[in-house]
């Protein structure tokens, strides 16, 4: 909200109290006050206030005059149904998955026009990705968020070709165009590919996690481009999505 602290007085407590936490992202803190409520775009005197109820409540800790999330907002977090379930379901192949490649596993899921990464397995010799559990990426710059983008509907992709692409490497997909082929193809295909589109030097291949005839989230193998042979990674990472896909439909 670029206009937050013209129109502080027009948010309510709630809204106040989520832009507080939502500040922490992508790392959770450690954060100084000041860099709090710069990012908030509030008071120093409101940041604060909501910070000390914050951490009366467990939601915040404040450690060496800095603060960070809670141990309150972990255990939240990790009974949130969907991301629950889905994440038992999916570790056993992504186990699977890792001891087949020795790469770097991804779980995401939609949120808006970005995958947020809900399991991540860390390959031995693998890169230092930009990708954290927990953390958020452009739908349009990677593998799993690719797959989520080509399954979610028209309405989505109209929104999302309406907009500039975000560009965050120079391989980065910015023409509405080139990316709206590409999205035919996964629809295809079932698989999304991403060659230095989020980080230059690493590539990725996707594939659907089906529940109840939609796609609720995408996993995705991640690695050097120099090791990257998508037909050995292809029919692992494929297998492994229709296992965990299998198992949600048990469940429902």
């Amino acid at each position: 909200m670029s206009s937050v602290r013209r129109n502080e007085e027009r948010l309510s407590m709630l809204e106040k109290t989520w832009l507080m936490l939502d500040a922490f992202r992508p790392t959770g803190g450690p954060l100084r006050l000041v860099d709090i409520a710069h990012r908030c775009q509030l008071p120093k005197s409101t940041a604060l206030r909501l910070l000390n109820d914050l951490t009366e409540l467990g939601v915040v800790v404040r450690r060496d005059g800095r603060y960070l999330l809670g141990r309150r907002l972990f255990e939240l977090g990790s009974i949130v149904p969907l991301e629950r379930d889905l994440r038992h379901a999916a570790l056993p192949f992504m186990h699977d998955l890792f001891e087949a490649t020795r790469e770097t596993i991804h779980l995401g899921v939609r949120d808006g026009l970005d995958v947020v990464y809900v399991e991540k397995i860390r390959g031995h010799e693998s890169l230092s990705l930009p990708s954290a559990v927990g953390g958020r990426l452009p739908l349009t710059c990677t593998g799993v968020g690719k797959v989520l983008l080509a399954y979610s509907g028209q309405e989505l992709l109209d929104e999302v070709f309406s907009r500039p692409l975000r560009r965050l490497t120079p391989r980065s997909i910015v023409d509405a165009g080139r990316l709206e082929e590409e999205i035919g193809q996964i629809q295809v295909q079932g698989l999304a590919y991403e060659r230095e589109e989020a980080q230059l030097g690493n590539a990725c291949i996707a594939a659907p996690i089906f529940r109840g005839g939609r796609v609720v989230a995408a996993l995705s193998v991640s690695l050097p481009v120099a090791r990257f042979q998508p037909a050995r990674l292809a029919p692992a990472v494929k297998t492994a999505a229709l296992g965990v896909s299998r198992v949600l439909v048990k469940s429902l």
